[in-house]
């Protein structure tokens, strides 16, 4: 057993309760109207969000791709069943169906996000919650990165990471009826518009059905109103040129 767990550092703690936030407003409101019974943690890492839903009084399952994250889940709470899967091969057929699918902090640490979306829409028969970092573009696309070779970063430390308006979209796409934003977001600077009039964090509900919500709003399939080749690109040059050349995108991008 590790001394120390990243999970458990203050910053995950302050991100956790701002998510924790939102979470119990969706929950206590369309539990009762949506029937909700049943939840998955996609990506539960050390259980919390597993425990906290159990909390809320659903039936919890939590999948994690690391074998060491899911035999501390099992130690901290005995009562709940959590299984190793990668997210990217998790399936209805193989888990079953849940009312609640919750996918928090992982789409952007995987190669195939849009893959693991797709699975999301499977698993789920009624709403899903998900939440992550976002690539700061107005347009639906992704971007690949190298991450950092640490505990909570992807298995292979090479990810795509959305914007918020492809995560959007990949749930439109991926099946679901409608896709929402919270109001209010989580109170946390990561989920509050930066200085390039972006967040750093993201999180989108997505629903079988219209939803009738006073905690979240809608939000309409992002369009590309213009092809790529046409956009002036995030970094097309070095140097001062670059710097220019990149203000003038973000301008455009706000326009």
């Amino acid at each position: 057993m590790k001394s120390e767990w990243v999970f458990d550092q203050q910053h995950y703690q302050a991100l956790n309760n701002s998510r924790e936030q939102v979470l119990r407003a969706l929950i206590e409101e369309q539990r009762v109207p949506l029937e909700l019974q049943s939840a998955i943690d996609i990506g539960c890492g050390l259980g919390h969000f597993s425990h906290f839903l159990t909390s809320l009084g659903l039936r919890v399952v939590g999948v994690d791709a690391r074998e060491e994250n899911v035999l501390e889940a099992r130690r901290r709470y005995p009562g709940i069943e959590f299984q190793v899967l990668d997210a990217e091969q998790a399936s209805s057929a193989r888990l079953g169906k849940f009312d609640f699918v919750l996918c928090f902090g992982l789409l952007y640490h995987l190669e195939n996000p849009f893959r693991t979306i797709r699975n999301i829409a499977d698993l789920a028969s009624k709403l899903a919650l998900v939440e992550g970092m976002v690539y700061p573009s107005p347009e639906p696309i992704m971007a690949l990165l190298d991450e950092d070779s640490l505990q909570d970063q992807g298995l292979n430390y090479v990810a795509f990471y959305p914007s918020e308006a492809c995560l959007a979209k990949m749930l439109v796409r991926s099946g679901f009826s409608g896709c929402y934003l919270p109001n209010p977001m989580p109170n946390h600077p990561a989920f509050q518009p930066q200085a390039n009039s972006f967040r750093l964090r993201s999180m989108l509900a997505a629903s079988r059905s219209p939803l009738s919500s006073k905690v979240l709003d809608a939000v309409p399939e992002p369009s590309q109103d213009r092809t790529p080749w046409a956009m002036v690109p995030l970094y097309g040059f070095r140097g001062l040129a670059g710097r220019l050349q990149s203000i003038l995108g973000r301008f455009l991008h706000r326009g």
